[in-house]
């Protein structure tokens, strides 16, 4: 059968070959991440993912600054051209989203909800996949090639000092996105009878 959730999930791939060469602008943009966000799902409908979006001077910020020169940190003497060259790919794009989630509303679902306190941090973790992978594919839909980063801890005090972010909220994922300049390789994929079964009693 043919079907266009299928369709959308297969154009979301890794890409690490951006640039600017963005025709949506600032304004549209962020709408649309913004409004896919808001219609993830989420346990209890917490809705507890939480976003910043960076352009310009701020999404090179991000990369050429905050996680480029704690990396190099960490490096030391080592060699750190691999790094660099990694560093240089994300900043040549056109923003980063930042996703984060919102400990006050999971410490209060905790509260709310004791039988299922332990979980939480778990849904948690689940509603901001969700996010994640709903903004990806959104991105993609619009020929704007992205890819998932996850710099944090490393980087967390530090971004949250720069853009004066809530204490609660927690840094879970970074994506860096822009115009595709070349596009990803063939996906493989492993064998069905190695990871799906079907019951019918």
């Amino acid at each position: 059968m043919s079907n266009n959730v299928i369709n959308a999930l297969k154009t979301r791939r890794t890409i690490y070959d951006i640039a600017d060469n963005v025709s949506h602008d600032e304004k549209e943009l962020s709408e649309l991440i913004f409004s896919v966000i808001e219609q993830s799902p989420s346990a209890f409908n917490s809705q507890s993912s939480r976003a910043v979006i960076l352009f310009g001077d701020a999404h090179h910020h991000l990369w050429d600054k905050i996680v480029r020169e704690t990396l190099r940190k960490i490096v030391g003497d080592g060699d750190f051209s691999s790094t660099s060259q990694k560093m240089d790919s994300f900043n040549k794009g056109f923003g980063t989203v930042l996703f984060f989630e919102d400990h006050e509303t999971i410490d209060k679902l905790k509260q709310d909800f004791s039988l299922y306190a332990d979980k939480f941090e778990t849904f948690s973790n689940h509603s901001s996949g969700m996010a994640q992978l709903a903004v990806w594919t959104a991105l993609a839909k619009e020929k704007i090639g992205a890819s998932l980063q996850h710099y944090n801890p490393i980087i967390d005090d530090e971004v949250k000092d720069y853009w004066d972010i809530p204490e609660k909220w927690e840094l879970v994922a970074q994506m860096p996105f822009g115009s595709i300049e070349s596009p990803a390789g063939e996906k493989s994929i492993i064998s069905r009878e190695n990871r799906f079964l079907v019951k019918n009693k």
